[in-house]
């Protein structure tokens, strides 16, 4: 019998109640100091356990079982992460797609499976080849579902579905079918959670012939694999919250010592933020005049941080992540797409404001008609047949007549043409990389972000959005708190793994050859 699920792990127990869900807030509190102490102590670990310390494998030519075997790695990794970090992480109930090719092969197959089904029991006297075969696969789920202490089921379930005794029944046209469904139902009344009570009462209460019956229990079925499975997750995540951070470092250790360059993003994502502050650092010397011709050596935690930052503005359609990064990529565009919606709303905001003066000034209910009505225009702006320029003139019209209705309530004149004009020409010039407004608001955002990344303890931070931003001060505290999150989580998980890319670079960038300074990397990377 084909079934619309992928095979799935055993069930914790018998009882599918939802005393685990609460777990669904464990991890939320990575910003915490407490958790930005222990990111910072696994960045500076200089243990030898290889659970702590990433080691360097040589070169070495890849089989194509040592690629499968990392892919496997990579996806058992994954899928940990995502249970770590997504509360609301589960699985749906598989759908192809209406009209796929796929979809109409397996609706043949299962029609075809059925429709011989049927014949066989219809036959005088009835054959039970088909029937068999779906007695002992739902013998197998029902099994699947049991906890492994479950042993007078496991044995009842046995007993009633002894496929032996059944052939011999078979042989003697004296299986009762029906009674073996009623049992079936029955049994999986006591192991479905009570999302699926209700399914089951109506399979009890079905008077449908057998063969529809039984296609009504494995749609069930396959319901209740769905449920087992986020039973079984939510079990994982109470686990992985404790162990996930260690979990996920060896998982990682395992994927490097099969693929040597499994971290080459990586260094040259930490490679590039340290000549980017090694830059600023001269260019600092230089304009101040002081420390000429000697080469600072460089703090690998401000290097990290300066990575982290650079994230913030990552062209994914162009740049390939860091592969310490790839797991959390959706969730870092979704960010980041939010984050330009956000300074969009807020470029718009300060041209009307700046534009229009005291007439709209002391008027929050207005402001927050004007960002509302700014954002939902936006929406969507990430598409690539979103028309920006459309949606701007869009904006810059509602707005006018938004601030025009205001006006005329409070006895004020309307705007004139020219004003409006001027506003929907500054609205729409927004699009243009440098404009000032623009250039005005990434800067203050940067700025944001480099504060909550920089600090130890952020949390204060999150509330301090500098001037220009407060019409987005909640959008941007969220955002930050998102993604301060994951970047201490990544920085527990993948601390050491960077320290030993940043002590090879900074090796080579004070190297004697470069430089007379000495090597301080272990010193910098223990002591911070």
């Amino acid at each position: 019998m084909p079934n619309d699920e992928h095979p799935v792990s055993t069930s914790s127990g018998e009882d599918q109640g939802s005393d685990g869900e609460s777990l669904s807030g464990r991890c939320d509190s990575m910003t915490s100091t407490s958790e930005m102490d222990c990111s910072r102590e696994s960045f500076t670990s200089t243990s030898s356990s290889k659970h702590c310390s990433p080691s360097s494998s040589p070169p070495k030519t890849l089989t194509l079982d040592k690629v499968m075997e990392s892919a496997r790695d990579l996806s058992n990794l994954s899928i940990a992460h995502e249970i770590t970090v997504n509360p609301d992480f589960r699985v749906e109930p598989s759908s192809l797609p209406e009209g796929s090719l796929w979809k109409a092969v397996k609706n043949a197959m299962h029609k075809a499976f059925w429709n011989i089904l049927e014949s066989e029991l219809n036959d005088d006297p009835p054959v039970y080849g088909q029937a068999i075969r779906l007695l002992e696969e739902i013998r197998e789920i029902l099994l699947s579902f049991l906890n492994p202490g479950a042993n007078r089921m496991r044995t009842q379930i046995m007993e009633v579905l002894d496929i032996e005794l059944i052939r011999q029944q078979a042989d003697n046209d004296a299986v009762d079918i029906q009674g073996l469904a009623s049992y079936i139902i029955n049994t999986m009344g006591k192991l479905c959670t009570p999302a699926r009570d209700e399914d089951v009462k109506k399979l009890r209460e079905s008077t449908d012939n057998i063969v529809t019956l039984f296609r009504e229990i494995f749609r069930v079925l396959d319901l209740m694999k769905v449920d087992m499975i986020n039973a079984t997750i939510l079990s994982l995540r109470a686990v992985l919250c404790r162990e996930g951070i260690e979990y996920e470092r060896a998982s990682f250790q395992r994927i490097l010592d099969k693929t040597p360059n499994a971290l080459s993003h990586s260094s040259a994502w930490l490679k590039s933020a340290m000549e980017e502050m090694m830059s600023a650092i001269v260019c600092s010397q230089e304009t101040g005049g002081q420390g000429k011709g000697e080469r600072t050596v460089p703090n690998p935690i401000p290097i990290l941080n300066t990575a982290f930052l650079g994230i913030i503005t990552w062209d994914f359609d162009k740049k390939p992540l860091p592969e310490t990064l790839m797991n959390d990529e959706v969730r870092l565009r979704e960010i980041q797409r939010q984050l330009w919606q956000c300074q969009m709303v807020n470029e718009v905001l300060l041209i009307v404001h700046s534009t229009i003066g005291d007439p709209i000034q002391g008027l929050p209910s207005l402001s927050e008609r004007l960002k509302r009505m700014t954002h939902v225009l936006l929406d969507g702006m990430h598409h690539s047949n979103f028309n920006m320029d459309e949606a701007l003139e869009s904006v810059s019209s509602q707005i006018s007549c938004e601030i025009n209705k205001s006006l005329t309530e409070r006895n004020f004149p309307a705007l004139t043409p020219a004003l409006q004009a001027n506003l929907r020409g500054q609205i729409c010039s927004i699009t243009q990389k440098d404009n000032p407004i623009r250039t005005l608001v990434e800067d203050r955002v940067q700025q944001f972000f480099r504060g909550i990344i920089f600090d130890p303890k952020p949390q204060a931070k999150l509330e301090q959005v500098p001037a220009g931003l407060t019409a987005i001060q909640p959008e941007l505290t969220t955002l930050g708190a998102k993604f301060i999150s994951l970047v201490n989580y990544n920085k527990t998980v993948y601390g050491p793994f960077y320290a030993d890319i940043l002590r090879k670079l900074i090796s080579v960038g004070t190297s004697p050859a470069a430089s007379p300074a000495p090597d301080p990397t272990h010193e910098s990377i223990s002591s911070n």
